[in-house]
């Protein structure tokens, strides 16, 4: 038995609205699925939506749509205004997935900052936990994100995804973004012979069968357990492409879509990755 397509493409610009500037933008690189930013990543402005871009892309359901919340949300921030900014942001970013038809909200696990470990994650427990009862039944999932290993981070190795899972009640409306250059940089060898199925294994093993919702598929500039956050296009860094191939044959990864965040702003290095993607996908 042949495991589901997985549908292949990349986070998107959406310059002229969510659906011209970002279906254009997936046609041109061949995408079969699409991220896209429904604010500004490095702001906390909190916009509306444009009801008819909304339709088009709620209508496009041979396209699956994500949201990836901004940059600045960290719901273990010791500071008062960032948490509470941080909940209003991802309550919006969940809400506008809801309205283009979103299949999941990707939100990057965050720092402890300046305190600890378990006082960051009495918050994750506090105020992440009444954000999913929020979410409808026809809502995005959360997809927690790992992040690379930098200073005070809450969750890089994907062993640190189970205290998350805890403090969250394992609720059925979370789930798992998986980066893999922030995986390779937070320690596991991708690269290694055997490296990305014991990667994935011990995924499913934390956190459970089907809770892997999406994979972000970027190599590394830098070496594995390095902590250091640097994209490279597929094949052009230090995991290299057989890794991938090996993601896409995993039982954990089957149907699961694969977007490139990768480096470079013209549509050629973009489409390049994808086709890339799709030929150790299809091979």
């Amino acid at each position: 038995m042949t495991s589901p397509k997985n549908p292949v493409g990349a986070h998107v610009p959406v310059a002229g609205g969510l659906a011209t500037g970002g279906l254009k933008y997936a046609a041109e690189i061949g995408a079969e699925t699409i991220q896209v930013f429904v604010a500004n990543p490095r702001g906390w402005a909190l916009p509306e939506g444009r009801p008819a871009e909304d339709a088009r892309l709620r209508e496009r359901t041979d396209v699956p749509v994500y949201v990836h919340a901004p940059y600045l949300v960290n719901f273990g921030s010791p500071t008062a205004e960032t948490l509470a900014k941080s909940i209003a942001t991802v309550r919006h970013s969940l809400a506008r997935g809801r309205a283009i038809g979103a299949r999941g909200v990707v939100v990057h696990t965050g720092s402890s900052v300046t305190q600890t470990y378990d006082e960051a994650m009495a918050q994750i427990h506090e105020h992440v936990l009444p954000l999913l009862e929020e979410i409808p039944e026809d809502g995005p999932d959360l997809l927690l994100e790992p992040m690379a290993g930098q200073n005070n981070m809450l969750c890089a190795k994907v062993q640190g995804l189970g205290p998350f899972f805890d403090k969250l009640e394992h609720h059925p409306k979370l789930g798992v973004c998986f980066d893999t250059c922030h995986a390779f940089a937070a320690g596991h060898d991708l690269a290694a012979p055997g490296g990305v199925k014991e990667t994935l294994d011990a995924l499913v093993a934390t956190v459970g069968e089907g809770r892997l919702k999406l994979v972000h598929a970027n190599d590394s500039k830098d070496a594995c357990a390095s902590a250091k956050d640097r994209h490279e296009n597929i094949g052009a860094g230090r995991i290299g492409e057989s890794p991938f191939a090996d993601l896409f044959r995993h039982p954990a990864t089957a149907g699961i879509p694969f977007i490139i965040e990768t480096p470079g702003r013209a549509p050629e290095p973009h489409a390049k990755d994808i086709a890339i993607l799709k030929r150790l996908r299809d091979g």
